[in-house]
């Protein structure tokens, strides 16, 4: 669509103004000394002068510089017409100025925006290659060893068998979860809210890594006791995966008899705020920012001593923003971490 071009004369009427008072001071210099001053034909010489110099001003205005600012008006419009085509344009170069000035701006960030993006899709690729290579290559290598010869030896060959399924497991969630992460981020992956008791849920958490915590020595437990069910509103299911990374995590890395802490507190009248709270090696300030980052990684020796795709504080963050809650952290490293988010109190 044509922006709507708007003319201005303040120019050409300023000009022709101060024209017409010299060209009248002059005419009246002259007269004064060489005739008689006629104020009648002077003041029509005036008007006349002002209305000629008004006329053809604006019209070389009009052919040498409003079309060439429509040109720039123009130019902006196919690089943005979503900005510049829902106002009139204007041949005022103060208002061009400014026009001009925050396209320039707006560009800027776009650009500034986009590099960032881009860093992070580097980043991201990157990453995506070192956790599906590590794997694909174990169980390439433990195949191509029982190929070659390995699986006529019954222990090795079960041995071999069993660490290539571990790597195929590992293959298994990251593909999974990074299916999970692209349903929630294009809102696939739909939410079935239901009212349920939080306390219950958390105490069947505790249950399924219960073996786990004792391996490492960290108690699972809540900050008090909780005699009455505490009702939300939410996905159970995506709940109980948000509390099972998180406790997970913090039993990895735990200290050896450590704790990890579970309190559920009213934050208002119809929101609840769930906090998970360990006492292990804690997280450094600088790292905190891209903690939900998928596939980020506070130790940067790249090692896990762990399965899992990497992608679990991805998973937990997209989960509680389909729910349009928020989640936060707060770490102090040696010290220990709190994960902690909102939900919709039941009626």
């Amino acid at each position: 669509m044509q922006p709507k071009f708007k003319k201005t004369y303040r120019f050409a009427a300023k000009t022709s103004l101060y024209i017409t008072l010299c060209v009248t001071l002059l005419m009246s210099v002259f007269l004064y000394y060489f005739f008689e001053i006629d104020w009648q034909l002077l003041s029509l010489l005036t008007i006349i002068i002002y209305l000629t110099s008004f006329i053809l001003i604006q019209f070389r205005i009009e052919r040498f510089i409003y079309r060439r600012v429509k040109k720039i008006y123009d130019d902006l419009t196919l690089l943005e017409s979503t900005t510049l085509s829902k106002s009139s344009i204007t041949t005022d170069m103060g208002t061009l100025t400014q026009e001009i000035d925050r396209f320039a701006r707006d560009k800027k960030l776009e650009i500034e925006t986009l590099k960032v993006r881009e860093q992070y899709r580097k980043e991201f690729f990157g990453n995506v290659s070192h956790e599906l290579k590590t794997p694909l290559f174990t169980v390439q290598g433990y195949i191509l060893t029982l190929l070659d010869g390995a699986m006529n030896d019954e222990k090795i060959r079960e041995k071999y068998l069993k660490r290539a399924s571990k790597g195929v497991e590992r293959l298994s969630y990251i593909v999974k979860d990074l299916d999970m992460i692209t349903k929630l981020e294009v809102g696939d992956l739909s939410l079935k809210l239901v009212k349920f008791d939080i306390v219950e849920l958390v105490k069947n958490v505790f249950e399924m890594f219960e073996m786990s915590a004792s391996k490492n020595k960290v108690t699972l437990t809540f900050d008090m006791d909780y005699p009455n069910p505490i009702f939300v509103i939410a996905d159970k299911e995506r709940i109980q995966q948000v509390l099972t990374n998180l406790i997970v995590n913090s039993i990895k890395y735990g200290n050896q008899k450590g704790t990890t802490e579970v309190s559920i507190e009213n934050l208002i009248k119809n929101k609840v705020i769930v906090r998970v709270t360990d006492n292990g090696e804690g997280i450094e300030k600088a790292n905190i920012p891209r903690l939900f980052e998928r596939f980020y990684r506070v130790d940067k020796s790249g090692a896990r001593s762990e399965g899992g795709s990497g992608l679990g504080l991805s998973i937990v963050k997209h989960i509680i923003e389909a729910h349009d809650e928020k989640i936060y952290v707060e770490s102090e490293y040696g010290v220990g971490s709190e994960f902690s988010f909102t939900l919709e109190k039941a009626k």
